[in-house]
């Protein structure tokens, strides 16, 4: 029991070590991810030196940040680059169900297309550092239409990414629910699970496991964990903060901020082990503000 304890202490404190900003690297380790959703730029358009500071009080080291083409280029140069001088990642955020219709991905490719430009006009010390898609597939009227289908459009959504971020030079990452590993295909890609399919064919995955307690948490990404393992892929877990009617164990926003810690310290320490693991993310920084301590 006291060893237990031990873990999970140690766990929490080097989990907030590796997510203070200006963290120094050593050896080969990757640096461990304490990320968050940012999912309203206008945020910082309105309260730059607010939003930042909230961030970086949270020890967060990445921010997935939603693109909205209202919201000028220099609005996000300015926060990006003082999102890195604070050691603080930036990845370009976007995504959503109707991306998987049939023109969907023109969409897609709008997005990728203003951070193509963006990446080309910006300073080195203001460009993203990756690409980041959230576009849950499931919530499309065709998953349950013709799941097949919409499980195969996905898969050519994020391939199509994925040639279009290799031209940029950067990391592809996406967000995926922690039960892909029960959806399968079988088509032109292959057969499998999509769970491991979209870890093989994105440099991470953000797993969305919104549960509020540490044990939930640790078995519903135990699959996707081994996947990434045995790819030599990286896996964020994420949890939720905002208020949900899908219920209480979905979210933290009951237990409030100190509890979601202790949890995700847990977490940490229970995946200590396996080099997949890469840290957490919380979901998102509007709720997040809101959280009780």
């Amino acid at each position: 029991m006291f060893k237990n304890v031990v873990m999970i202490i140690v766990a929490f404190f080097s989990l907030i070590a590796f997510a203070m900003p200006g963290h120094a690297q050593t050896g080969e380790a990757p640096r461990q991810v304490h990320a968050t959703w940012l999912w309203n730029p206008w945020m910082f358009v309105e309260d730059e030196a607010g939003t930042l500071a909230f961030i970086e009080s949270k020890g967060v080291n990445k921010v997935y940040v939603q693109i909205d083409p209202d919201v000028s280029r220099a609005a996000y140069s300015s926060f990006i680059g003082k999102a890195k001088a604070k050691g603080i990642e930036v990845y370009a955020l976007d995504g959503a169900p109707s991306w998987v219709a049939p023109k969907g991905y023109i969409n897609q490719d709008r997005f990728l297309s203003w951070v193509s430009g963006y990446q080309a006009q910006a300073a080195a010390n203001t460009r993203f550092t990756g690409i980041h898609l959230d576009v849950e597939p499931y919530l499309y009227s065709g998953w349950k239409s013709n799941q097949a289908a919409t499980v195969k459009s996905f898969q050519a959504l994020l391939t199509r990414a994925k040639t279009s971020t290799a031209k940029m030079g950067l990391p592809l990452e996406a967000d995926i629910p922690f039960w892909f590993d029960e959806i399968t295909y079988k088509n032109t890609y292959g057969k499998g699970l999509l769970a491991e399919w979209v870890i093989a064919n994105t440099a991470g995955v953000t797993i969305m496991a919104y549960r509020d307690s540490a044990p939930m948490i640790i078995d519903i990404v135990k699959n996707e964990m081994a996947m990434a393992r045995r790819l030599g892929k990286s896996v964020v877990v994420g949890i939720e903060t905002g208020e949900t009617d899908e219920g209480s164990i979905i979210t933290f926003a009951e237990e409030g901020e100190a509890y979601m810690n202790q949890e995700l310290a847990k977490v940490a320490a229970h995946y200590a082990g396996n080099p997949a693991y890469r840290g957490n993310a919380v979901h998102h920084v509007g709720s997040w503000m809101t959280l009780r301590p």
